[in-house]
């Protein structure tokens, strides 16, 4: 989108900015008040949108604390690549808490599917007390599912890092309580108030970089449950599902074997507002397997302490 067509949509830069200062006050706000703050960094969207913010927000110093990506070794590679090259160019510390290296050491242990899905939470946790962090940020918005819409954007969790639903602390105006006893943490969410589209414009306004895999694209796929589930070595066709190339694209990205793609020819920033407009399904609605086990299955994760 060029700087002209952003300027004729007033009302949407101006609400942009309204996200962008409220987020810019959160993360100063955590980075004041907490004594080890870290930014969770996936190489995803919303992720890569809350980088960006965060380096604005302290800019021309550096970003003051690491990220840290929960790696559960079935990673898209084009979002590894991406993850390590933004990294690099933003000069912060990469902290990789490693699913593979814990089931191989005997702490967690794959489901007999081999979904690495709930494994992932005693691995943040571990990394957490490790590092001693007291805060995580998170790029989850209340727009993308039930849970996350009920959650507070300082979410309390105990020593055992879980959260409780009926026991979050009251967030009047803009005034947050980041008052912790040793052993518990905080988890905070500095773009729970913006939506997909929101997001989609951001990055339009602010040229943030993605991984390609978010742009249309053709791609050896199968249909598993009504998604469509990438060919891959960690995702592979069982009998009855046959291989096709479609042109697809991510709405979100996270474990190869959990995220689906969508048809589409959305091939750059504009086309993806213009489709993301139009659709009538939320993005974890259409593409990931891991909250269709359940009604409740976020929340049921993030009471065990998944972010």
């Amino acid at each position: 989108m060029t700087e002209k067509t952003i300027a004729r949509h007033s009302y949407q830069l101006s609400q942009l900015r309204v996200l962008e200062s409220e987020a810019v006050h959160i993360i100063r706000e955590v980075a004041a008040e907490m004594e080890r703050p870290c930014l969770l960094f996936s190489g995803g969207k919303d992720s890569a949108v809350m980088l960006h913010v965060a380096a604005k927000a302290f800019a021309p110093a550096p970003i003051p604390f690491p990220v840290m990506h929960v790696d559960t070794g079935h990673n898209f590679p084009e979002v590894l690549d991406f993850r390590d090259a933004e990294v690099a160019r933003w000069g912060v510390q990469l902290i990789v808490a490693s699913v593979p290296e814990a089931i191989e050491a005997g702490k967690v242990r794959e489901e007999p599917n081999g979904s690495r899905n709930r494994i992932q939470t005693p691995v943040l946790l571990e990394a957490c007390e490790k590092h001693r962090f007291t805060a995580l940020f998170g790029g989850a918005r209340r727009d993308e599912e039930r849970a996350r819409a009920k959650e507070r954007i300082f979410s309390f969790r105990d020593e055992f890092g879980q959260w409780d639903p009926k026991n979050q602390r009251p967030e009047l105006w803009n005034l947050y309580n980041g008052r912790i006893h040793t052993g518990e943490s905080i988890r905070v969410f500095p773009l729970s108030n913006w939506t997909e589209l929101d997001i989609w414009h951001y990055i339009a306004a602010e040229n943030v970089a993605l991984p390609p895999i978010y742009y249309a694209h053709e791609r050896e796929v199968f249909l598993r449950d009504g998604m469509l589930m990438a060919d891959n070595e960690f995702c592979r066709p069982r009998s009855g599902e046959e291989i096709f190339t479609a042109t697809v694209r991510y709405r979100t990205v996270g474990d190869a074997t959990l995220t689906a793609a969508v048809r589409s020819d959305a091939r750059d920033v504009e086309a993806i507002i213009a489709e993301v407009g139009a659709t009538r399904q939320t993005e974890r609605g259409a593409t990931r397997g891991d909250d269709r086990a359940t009604e409740a299955a976020m929340e049921d994760r993030k009471k065990e302490g998944y972010f």
